[in-house]
């Protein structure tokens, strides 16, 4: 695979563990990937239009994901915006708040429930 050609991945958390699992697979898996910790910094990130696909955890600092995904796809705020955005979280949710947050995104994962092998094969259907 070419590096241009490589699928460019922002994955935005702020579990150090979680990121590096990620990381590794993804990374092993044949995608360029970079990690940012902090909800600002993630959705500066996001907007530079530079990502195939963000991982977006909903607990991050300073800006949560729900904020962060709000303003991707708010095209007064994020106009030239077309990656994928997965949540990806382990937080118990509303269903109202959860099928928000699903309206918004093209994908949404439990991490717990997810192998960082089937999140490699989640994104390959992508």
């Amino acid at each position: 695979m070419e590096d241009s050609k490589k699928t460019k991945i922002l994955i935005i958390e702020d579990e150090h563990f979680i990121s590096e699992l990620y990381t590794r697979a993804l990374s092993r898996a044949g995608y360029d990937v970079r990690v940012v910790v902090d909800g600002e910094a993630g959705l500066v990130a996001a907007q530079s239009n530079e990502y195939d696909i963000v991982l977006l955890d909903i607990m991050v600092p300073n800006l949560t994901g729900t904020e962060i995904l709000k303003q991707l796809r708010d095209p007064s705020v994020t106009p030239t915006f077309d990656a994928k955005v997965i949540i990806t979280t382990n937080l118990e949710q509303s269903e109202e708040g959860k099928e928000q947050i699903q309206s918004l995104a093209d994908g949404y994962i439990i991490k717990a429930d997810v192998t960082p092998h089937q999140l490699v094969d989640f994104l390959q259907q992508l």
